[in-house]
């Protein structure tokens, strides 16, 4: 992890945050450094973030197209670990 968060220049405590979901919209220039750093494209981060949202969603809770915007925005407790592992 120390070398992931030094190679996307963000703090190791930075990272740490992150990653146990205390940054609850962390900035997208860290979030698209820590991606290039982990060989992952944007969309790659993205589809994790919302597949992982739709997947914890309640069967019929109404929710549509772009519900995910919102919420989606920072990186949540399933992507972590898949993101940065």
């Amino acid at each position: 992890m120390l070398e992931t968060a030094l190679d996307a220049r963000v703090s190791p405590e930075t990272l740490r945050k992150i990653e146990t979901g205390r940054v609850a919209t962390p900035a997208f220039p860290t979030i698209a450094a820590i991606a290039e750093v982990l060989g992952l494209s944007l969309d790659e981060v993205w589809e994790e973030i919302t597949r992982t949202e739709r997947d914890a969603e309640p069967a019929g809770s109404g929710s549509g197209v772009g519900s995910g915007a919102r919420s989606g925005a920072g990186v949540g407790h399933g992507s972590r670990q898949r993101l940065v592992s």
